[in-house]
């Protein structure tokens, strides 16, 4: 048993380097996810894990498959379709949900376009899926400074991000922050997941971000907890994602996100707001 569970990251240095760096990605996603699912923006993290993709793929046009030049893309167009549909949406009819969804859907199509049109099928599964296996120093330098950029935000906002998610336009009444705090947050967002692309790709970069932040919801309602839930199962589903992934010859990355997913409905299920907690409540309720 020691050997089926320590092994593989005992002896073998491409698994310690993805498990060092999925650790480090569910320490910085998952409270990102948390805030996000706060506000009702699940989705949006979806809509901008997918806009970062043709700045990642221009990079990779002109640099190949290179971290830094990979990376600056993928933050630039992602900070700048984060800012166009905001534009759309504060000076048009149309909803930011709307704008958002128009936004990734362009950005999707040309990065797959730009992908193929310059690398294989393989460097297009590279870019949208990931390869948590081949992280290599570079990546994973990467990963470690979107973390501590992450916590470092945290530390110095909370009290405005908390604030932010539970009555925005009370925040906005009384101090000037509103704004830029929610501009500060979706830039969190995109570096959290130009960081998680590098290991998961640009498709399932936001698994590791809403998946733990969604299961935590069912368990408590304290944000502090809420975050320390979420990166429990975010790093819990690193570690039996990768194992899965070893021993069955299953995708890294999508094994992961699978086991977040199984942390997720188990939590939907048993958690102490989940469907049969409610259900005894339910029942008690009628009984009394």
């Amino acid at each position: 048993m020691f050997e089926y569970l320590f092994g593989p990251f005992l002896h073998y240095g491409f698994m310690q380097r993805a498990l060092l760096g999925s650790l480090i990605l569910s320490i910085s996603c998952a409270p990102v996810g948390v805030f996000l699912m706060l506000r009702r923006m699940s989705l949006t993290g979806d809509a901008m894990s997918h806009a970062i993709l043709p700045g990642a793929a221009l990079g990779f046009l002109f640099f190949g498959l290179e971290i830094i030049p990979m990376t600056i893309g993928g933050l630039l167009i992602g900070l700048l379709v984060a800012l166009g549909s905001g534009l759309v949406s504060r000076f048009t009819v149309q909803k930011e949900d709307a704008s958002m969804a128009a936004f990734y859907l362009i950005s999707l199509a040309i990065g797959v376009l730009i992908v193929s049109w310059r690398g294989s099928s393989v460097d297009l599964m590279h870019v949208l899926f990931g390869s948590v296996l081949a992280l290599n120093d570079a990546a994973l330098g990467l990963i470690v400074g979107v973390a501590l950029t992450t916590y470092i935000v945290l530390l110095l906002f909370w009290r405005g991000l908390v604030a932010e998610c539970l009555d925005p336009l009370f925040l906005r009444s009384v101090s000037r922050i509103g704004g830029p705090v929610h501009l500060l947050f979706l830039v969190l967002v995109v570096l959290n997941l130009v960081g998680g692309f590098q290991a998961l790709g640009t498709l399932l970069s936001v698994g590791l971000m809403m998946l733990p932040a969604a299961g935590a919801r069912f368990w408590s309602n304290d944000v502090r907890s809420l975050c320390l839930i979420a990166v429990a199962i975010a790093m819990a589903s690193s570690v039996c994602g990768l194992l899965l992934s070893y021993h069955a010859s299953m995708p890294s990355g999508p094994a992961i996100i699978c086991i977040a997913g199984a942390f997720y409905l188990f939590s939907a299920l048993v958690g102490r707001r989940g469907v049969l907690a409610n259900l005894f409540v339910s029942g008690r309720h009628k009984t009394a």
